[in-house]
């Protein structure tokens, strides 16, 4: 992550304001606003889980695009227990905001969430609630849509290894249970499947994220002498793991595909060095600035259908993947 990044986090903690609860203000915008849309006198709360490098861009997204539209953005502490943030929305619920912008702790608390809210209006972000708990206008999520980064990173593997009739595949799948790991691994098996590819998952595991996990699960795979024909990851994080296991044993991270999602610095500068081969771009900073343009609509105008990205139901803004080779990651360092 660049070190601006760090200077704007750092900044946000400073100038925190603390609630009853934990809760701490992480920055707020003046009342002119430079964006195209005036948000001038709106305030929106946002609640996160813990920060990782893809979620303080996220976060970082929202402060931006608030400071640039004229709403005034008050962030909590991040959270890393259900009962924290049930909590933390609870007190965000008696200040006065228009909106609460949440990264929730579990997506299947969401309706707990709706409740702690009082009736103010959530959008979700990051980490996707089941449907059932949505609702147009007031419970929504933005982000991106998973099945296409996966769908993306096994067209480019297929491609690169030269469209073969079977596959022997390593895959890391995110956190048991989370959306995105789920709808990235389910993408990859699905556009096999369309092409009439045989595949083999030689490995099919979960490395939480995490770039350590991820090298030493890597490490004890090769130790099962299993063939291998790329490595299939749901993030940057975790493809970087495995390409520090690649260099760590003195392989070459070149000989199979290693390929990820999010286009984060690490994963870019990677590629450009010859580490991993592919990323998918998940704009964390378009996702914080779709956050406040739907804020804005809900509460200046009551209905989000106007806003770029929503789908007809009005249960989700999608901001699109795109993605991140040799030829482009350099633009996203």
């Amino acid at each position: 992550m660049k070190n601006t990044k760090f200077k704007k986090l750092f900044a946000c903690l400073l100038t925190s304001i603390v609630f009853a609860v934990s809760v701490m203000g992480c920055g707020s915008s003046s009342s002119g606003g430079g964006g195209s849309t005036n948000g001038s006198g709106i305030k929106v709360y946002f609640s996160t889980i813990t920060l990782d490098n893809f979620k303080t861009l996220v976060m970082n997204g929202v402060i931006d695009a608030g400071a640039k539209t004229g709403v005034t953005v008050d962030c909590g502490e991040p959270c890393d227990t259900v009962d924290a943030q049930v909590a933390q929305i609870s007190q965000a619920a008696k200040s006065g905001y228009d909106c609460i912008i949440c990264n929730p702790v579990n997506a299947d608390t969401a309706l707990q969430l709706e409740v702690a809210a009082g009736g103010i209006p959530i959008l979700f972000t990051n980490t996707e609630p089941d449907a059932a708990y949505l609702k147009a206008d007031k419970y929504m999520y933005v982000g991106s849509y998973e099945v296409d980064a996966g769908m993306m990173q096994a067209e480019y593997v297929w491609n690169k290894l030269g469209k073969p009739s079977s596959i022997n595949i390593c895959l890391f799948s995110g956190q048991p249970g989370h959306p995105a790991a789920l709808g990235r691994t389910k993408a990859v098996k699905k556009y096999f499947k369309q092409q009439g590819v045989n595949v083999n998952f030689a490995f099919n595991d979960t490395a939480y994220w995490n770039t350590q996990k991820a090298c030493d699960e890597f490490k004890l795979f090769l130790k099962t002498n299993q063939p291998y024909d790329c490595v299939i990851c749901n993030n940057d994080d975790m493809a970087l793991g495995v390409v520090q296991a690649m260099q760590e044993l003195g392989m070459d991270p070149q000989a199979v595909p290693v390929v990820g999602v999010d286009a984060t610095v690490a994963g870019c500068e990677s590629i450009l060095a010859d580490g991993m081969q592919f990323t998918v771009l998940q704009d964390a900073g378009a996702q914080g600035a779709a956050c406040v343009e739907t804020a804005i609509a809900i509460a200046k105008k009551g209905t989000a259908a106007d806003v770029t990205g929503v789908t007809e139901d009005g249960l989700y803004v999608w901001v699109p993947f795109s993605p991140v080779d040799k030829s482009n990651a350099a633009q996203y360092k």
